[in-house]
């Protein structure tokens, strides 16, 4: 599966961004997805997760009450939506999809191209 992110940017603290992720060569259904984020110097951390369905949801205690992850399986596209945003939130965010159930700590099989978000204070 090829996956595509998008939404990322510059924006001030306490502002918002939606980032979506694409999918295709596969039907999304079939698939866990999730974000991943990366910033300078920092390891890499699971941000949010969301199963096949979208009845399971998992989110980095960081970003609990602020984050929103959502699918639409029918449009192929995975959501993130970003609230109340902390200059700590800056990385560069991966879309990314496993067979398999994906875990904060697991290693995903697909990752899309990454998106920068930049939050200002």
């Amino acid at each position: 599966v090829q996956l595509q992110a998008s939404g990322g940017g510059l924006v001030q603290a306490g502002g918002s961004l939606r980032l979506s992720c694409a999918a295709s060569g596969r039907t999304l259904s079939n698939y866990y997805m999730g974000w991943f984020r990366q910033a300078p110097g920092k390891e890499r951390e699971s941000v949010a997760l969301i199963s096949w369905s979208g009845s399971s949801t998992y989110y980095a205690d960081s970003v609990k009450g602020r984050f929103t992850v959502s699918r639409d399986n029918a449009k192929n596209t995975v959501y993130l939506q970003m609230n109340s945003l902390k200059p700590e939130d800056t990385a560069v965010y991966y879309c990314v999809a496993d067979r398999r159930t994906i875990t904060h700590d697991s290693t995903p099989d697909y990752w899309g191209q990454g998106t920068l978000v930049t939050v200002s204070s």
